[in-house]
């Protein structure tokens, strides 16, 4: 696969950065697609700028901002609260996302001549968003490539790994203390290991305690 070419959607957080060192070893060319849906902090698309930069990929950022109009969440409002009650999605979930980010992601991907396409999204520690679930994945997936007549193959390599085990293929793909001190995961903008407080930082912080004990 070192001759073909991928898209990553990228966030420039620990999840999607970590995607992007793992498609760095296995394609030849590799572009980020990163998605301006009116998020309460800029500095997330600054800081995927800057990662994209680092790491000599191109990125394109796509005006998604309508989003914003159509689903009001806790990551585009300030006047709802990140919370979340039990038996219900988080606040933080944004109807439509990835079907949208991934749609956009494989018209692009088409007009480049990339038929990889690669998301952070996780199973096993979704936080509840159906939009994160391997079903939802192979479903668009053989939607894609019927809308488009076009192969494409979304790769998910985070799908079934615990953040204890994503940390660790950070650790693996070389990328450890990268991941660690340049990404931004945390709801309230604060980059590498967080605020500490918000559910992003929490989970985050939880799986990295568990692994430096097993690397230990």
């Amino acid at each position: 696969m070192k001759k073909e070419k991928a898209v990553v959607v990228f966030s420039g957080g620990q999840d999607s950065t970590t995607c992007l060192f793992w498609a760095l070893k296995q394609y030849g060319e590799v572009e980020v697609v990163t998605f301006d849906y009116g998020q309460r902090h800029k500095l997330e698309i600054e800081c995927a700028s800057q990662i994209a930069k680092e790491q000599g990929v191109k990125q394109t950022i796509m005006d998604m901002s309508l989003l914003n109009q159509l689903a009001p969440n806790a990551l585009t409002r300030d006047d709802i609260a990140i919370e979340q009650e039990d038996g219900e999605v988080p606040t933080t979930f944004v109807d439509g996302r990835n079907l949208l980010f991934l749609s956009f992601a494989a018209v692009y991907a088409k007009q480049i001549g990339a038929r990889h396409i690669i998301t952070g999204v996780c199973e096993t520690d979704f936080s509840g968003y159906p939009d994160c679930r391997d079903s939802f994945i192979k479903s668009l997936n053989v939607t894609l490539q019927l809308a488009m007549d076009y192969p494409f193959v979304i790769h998910t390599p985070l799908m079934w790994l615990n953040k204890a085990e994503t940390w660790k293929l950070a650790d693996e793909l070389g990328a450890f203390d990268y991941v660690r001190e340049k990404t931004l995961t945390c709801y309230n903008g604060v980059i590498g290991d967080g605020c500490g407080e918000c559910p992003a930082c929490q989970l985050r912080s939880a799986g990295l305690t568990t692994y430096l004990k097993e690397r230990a």
